[in-house]
């Protein structure tokens, strides 16, 4: 099919966060203003210095048969859930091809994740070391395979159109949707699975990241922990979970007649090239990614009134975040009701971009903004209007909203949706 420029739209959401098992429970949870995060209970936790995590709300093993839930890793599990909630969502009743509305050669899947199947390899080693090389499970390759749920929903879904897995760390999540719009707005594809998963709640991410001091310590009240624009906030709190969108042509949606949450309009995309870690104080390279997006899509800053923002709870991030949109939207930032639903969710790293536009696409479709959690006092360096304790509704008419997704390395990624 030759190059078009084709809308890509919203058709279905999927999701299992430590909120909850689907997008439902998990969009209840955020409007509620409830924490997903909890003390880790198991015995391997004991010793370590931060010992609480965003755990799942349903463990997905228990929800998946037992055959195929042994040969997936967590993070293909929680993909896998996400992608059939979506699917289902967005009204097909069974894989391309077998629904007879959808070709498999016109479906992709774009699943991200940060780390991959991390908890797979770092089990089979232990398994190598104290039972021996037979007894390493042949499975351990293809389910430790950053590829993997891409590659498992491309099999469940029978999506031809291409499989594909960007890894940019925390923004991997969000670069997925990016790419799987561009799949369809380029005409390689008519419906695409995207988002991301992750599934890295394990003693040694959780003490690399501690010795990075990039984790909250608060082992006293781990709810509390995870507190974006706080004047207090002293890191994030690791979680886990998976978040799916159904993206189609807005033609091919209209064919069949599904329902459409929103457009997808556009990302805007750009690298720090600062710090492997740190951002880049100022937000120079968020503004750029911003700027990108408002150049290459018709989107208007005065049409912007809500904004799920990256903000982690460190200090440093959040201030360049919040800068770097004053610096491009100007006045009209003052309109944006602002986000942090990382203060419920905790962080999924390479999950939190595919959970966040699942949550800024519902927030267009109920339009309602959630709030964030555990502001005891604002940092005074916050100059943005930030949704605090309680949901907020938002305008009637024509509203967009966008979703900051950024990662170690200097990963920017900028979505943006709009009500049709």
């Amino acid at each position: 099919m030759n190059a078009t420029n084709r809308t890509v739209v919203v058709t279905g959401v999927g999701a299992t966060t430590p909120l909850g098992g689907d997008s439902a429970s998990t969009w209840e949870g955020l409007i509620a203003g409830r924490s997903g995060v909890r003390p880790l209970t198991a015995e391997w936790a004991e010793g370590l210095p931060v010992r609480f995590a965003a755990t799942a709300a349903v463990d997905p093993a228990g929800v998946l048969p037992r055959p195929q839930a042994r040969r997936l890793d967590r993070t293909a599990q929680f993909a896998l859930l996400a992608a059939r909630e979506a699917w289902s969502d967005a009204g097909f009743t069974a894989a391309a091809g077998e629904d007879e509305s959808v070709a498999p050669e016109r479906v992709g899947s774009v699943i991200a994740s940060g780390i991959g199947g991390v908890t797979t390899l770092l089990d089979q080693y232990d398994n190598l070391k104290e039972r021996g090389a037979r007894l390493v499970s042949p499975h351990t390759v293809p389910m430790l395979m950053p590829n993997s749920p891409a590659a498992n929903v491309s099999l469940e879904f029978g999506a031809r159109a291409g499989a594909h897995t960007p890894v940019s760390a925390c923004a991997s999540g969000a670069e997925a949707v990016g790419y799987a719009s561009e799949m369809i707005r380029t005409g390689r594809a008519d419906v695409v699975l995207a988002g991301g998963t992750e599934a890295c709640i394990h003693p040694l991410p959780i003490a690399a990241f501690a010795n990075m001091m990039a984790l909250s310590k608060n082992n006293e009240a781990p709810e509390r922990a995870s507190r974006p624009y706080d004047a207090g906030r002293n890191g994030f709190v690791l979680g886990e979970g998976a978040g799916v969108v159904i993206l189609e042509s807005a033609e091919h949606a209209a064919r069949r007649g599904a329902r459409v949450y929103c457009e997808l309009l556009g990302q805007g995309l750009s690298a720090d090239a600062h710090h492997i870690a740190q951002p880049e104080p100022t937000g120079r390279g968020i503004a750029t990614a911003v700027r990108h997006l408002l150049e290459a899509t018709d989107l208007k800053p005065e049409q912007v009134v809500h904004l799920n923002a990256h903000a982690t709870s460190t200090p440093q991030g959040d201030i360049a975040e919040i800068t770097s949109l004053r610096a491009v939207l100007g006045e009209d930032l003052d309109h944006v009701a602002i986000s942090a639903t990382k203060s419920m969710t905790g962080h999924l790293l390479g999950g939190a971009g595919g959970i966040e536009t699942v949550a800024t696409v519902l927030a267009l479709h109920h339009r309602q903004a959630p709030p964030t959690i555990n502001i005891d006092e604002l940092d005074p360096a916050v100059d943005a209007d930030v949704v605090r304790d309680t949901a907020r509704d938002l305008p009637s008419g024509t509203i967009a909203a966008i979703n900051n997704s950024f990662g170690f390395g200097g990963h920017n990624v900028v979505l943006a949706f709009r009500t049709v």
